[in-house]
């Protein structure tokens, strides 16, 4: 990736696409109310990346999208279904 707009663009799209398989991936789990209030978090933070690639504002989408892979991260570890190889 060498820093262009489009390049970090880009990486937003895959990092969406991404957590879009994550987050089906804990729906698919048993969760305890806290830990479907985190995925709801996530989501929120992943919807509010669109949003922010919209209007073409990269830093702040890049930002929400790594704070709603971080979020699901923490609940499929914490249930056993995080994948260290993705």
């Amino acid at each position: 990736m060498d820093g262009s707009p489009l390049e970090v663009e880009k990486r937003i799209q895959k990092d969406i696409r991404l957590f879009s398989e994550s987050i089906k991936k804990a729906g698919a789990l048993q969760l305890g109310s806290d830990e479907k209030k985190i995925v709801e978090l996530a989501a929120m933070y992943a919807k509010d990346s669109e949003s922010w690639l919209r209007k073409n504002d990269l830093y702040t989408s890049f930002s929400s999208i790594a704070y709603a892979h971080g979020l699901i991260d923490a609940v499929l570890k914490m249930k056993g279904a995080y994948d260290e190889n993705v």
